[in-house]
């Protein structure tokens, strides 16, 4: 009986491991993975759907260089063309997509053709190619950016500023760079700290751009108040801080990262790793989401780094849609133009769709482009139907088509029933078409605040209006009818006390 009933037990466990292997064997939807992941209302990591699949990884093999990438640092796309700053080669490699999976070498630049003493590149580490075709090139071993024709034509070039905002002592170093419409060139350069440099179109120095605002400690405020002269030497120096990359979005404003951040910084809001910049230079980021646009907010110690999320590079879809890359955990996080996190996913390590140190990221539509300096390759990801479906419902939205954009964030509802957003995204929708009521329910399951009391206060002044007819009965019922009483009954007293009645 006894070994009849330890049978039977063992059969059980066996069907019950047997039957959840092939549960976990069909899930295969990225949230069993782990490699695609969001947080919920309460800071709880909620995994899904992959939002990128890779398509693959290329090396100088896959590329057919005659020699691998060496510490490559840059990289910017024009159309279907792709630029990579093979840094430690000293030079820049020049790829054309011919379709979705495949790229061909087009040409190595590293000589420059004109009236120029130093026609070759020292150690470039950017390149941007606005729409007129000329190529500005930071040349940053030979402190310097060129400015090209599409033949590599020598036409200028942008140096050191010779102004006393500069300090003339430090070398002039450029790092990163953006031009925008007008020719205006705006350079991120090494131990510069007062913001991007900014160049008119004929080279004239304008000036510093976007200076991050000075944050300190106030107990170090405090102690070098009363510090002795050697002491507050020893202290560091309340300075801004400086950026480490940029890019310019469709509409010409300047996104900005910088890894100058600290875990203090991070959890009071003094730092801000990711900023948009408008004309006038001022942040104008949007962060209207749960928590701050600060990559992950649990800081393990994954990728053998403890820590805040270090923000290397960033790019921007043209529908507003923005990807930071995070350089230590190889992680990159999509978030909306409402400062909402999409999702974030990547990792470090070997395998596909996982880095060893990113240091760029750029795009061609909606597929994403990742350059790892020590993996040397680029990885090319293409969004899955789950971000498919989720970058159609926010542009249905954006469009005015409410309706679509409702029905839409139903599939991803149906993809992913833990994603906070599709329940926003079917309120939002629901809100626009006038269905106040339902949308406040859909607010109320994600815990948004701020929308439900928009649509309150939108059912709320539809509800009166509804109900105006009965408002105005229930008005003079408590307040009117009873005034008419008392009025009726003190007129009717004085009829009765009245002399002229009492004869």
């Amino acid at each position: 009986m006894k070994k009849g009933f330890k049978s039977l037990i063992m059969l059980l466990i066996a069907a019950c491991i047997f039957f959840s292997s092939v549960t976990v064997g069909n899930a295969d939807d990225g949230s069993e993975k782990g490699y695609t992941y969001n947080y919920d209302y309460w800071g709880d990591i909620q995994y899904s759907p992959d939002a990128y699949s890779t398509v693959g990884v290329y090396t100088s093999v896959e590329l057919k260089l005659d020699k691998g990438f060496n510490n490559a640092t840059g990289m910017y796309v024009h159309g279907d063309t792709v630029y990579i700053c093979d840094t430690g080669n000293n030079r820049i490699v020049k790829l054309q997509r011919t379709n979705t999976n495949t790229f061909e070498l087009v040409r190595i630049i590293e000589y420059i053709n004109g009236d120029i003493d130093v026609k070759t590149l020292s150690g470039p580490t950017d390149i941007c190619v606005p729409e007129d075709g000329y190529l500005y090139i930071c040349d940053k071993g030979n402190n310097r950016i060129l400015k090209l024709d599409n033949d590599l034509n020598y036409v200028m070039e942008f140096t050191k500023p010779m102004d006393a905002t500069f300090d003339q002592s430090t070398a002039f170093l450029p790092n990163k760079l953006e031009v925008d419409g007008a020719g205006r060139v705006y350079c991120i350069a090494d131990n510069v700290n007062k913001g991007m440099i900014k160049y008119e179109s004929d080279g004239t120095f304008m000036g510093f751009y976007g200076a991050s605002e000075v944050t300190y400690d106030w107990t170090d405020y405090l102690w070098k108040k009363f510090a002795t002269k050697a002491q507050r030497l020893a202290l560091k120096s309340f300075v801004p801080t400086e950026y480490d990359n940029l890019y310019m979005d469709s509409e010409g404003f300047i996104f900005a990262c910088t890894t100058n951040v600290t875990e203090a910084g991070i959890d009071n809001g003094t730092d801000a790793p990711i900023r948009r910049l408008n004309l006038m230079g001022k942040d104008i980021l949007i962060e209207n989401g749960n928590f701050n646009v600060i990559g992950d907010i649990y800081w393990g110690d994954a990728g053998g780094y403890k820590g805040s999320s270090l923000m290397t590079d960033i790019t921007a879809l043209d529908n507003g849609i923005y990807f930071a890359l995070d350089k230590v955990r190889g992680r990159i996080f999509g978030y909306d133009t409402q400062g909402n996190l999409l999702y974030a996913f990547g990792g470090n390590g070997n395998l596909a769709g996982c880095f060893k140190l990113p240091s760029a990221i750029e795009h061609i539509g909606k597929q994403l482009i990742v350059l790892d300096s020590q993996n040397a390759s680029i990885t090319i990801f293409n969004p899955t139907e789950y971000a498919s479906l989720i970058y159609k419902a926010i542009e249905e939205y954006d469009a005015g088509d409410y309706d679509a954009s409702g029905a839409t964030w139903q599939q991803v509802k149906a993809l992913n029933g833990n994603y906070d957003l599709a329940y926003i995204g079917i309120g939002r929708a629901l809100m626009r078409q006038g269905k106040y009521k339902e949308a406040m329910s859909y607010f109320k399951l994600k815990w948004d605040e701020r929308n439900y009391s928009k649509a309150f206060k939108q059912y709320r002044k539809e509800w009166v209006e509804d109900h105006m007819g009965f408002i105005v009965a229930i008005f003079i019922l408590i307040f009117i009818l009873p005034m008419l009483t008392r009025k009726i009954k003190a007129i009717k007293h004085k009829i009765d006390v009245a002399k002229i009645f009492q004869d």
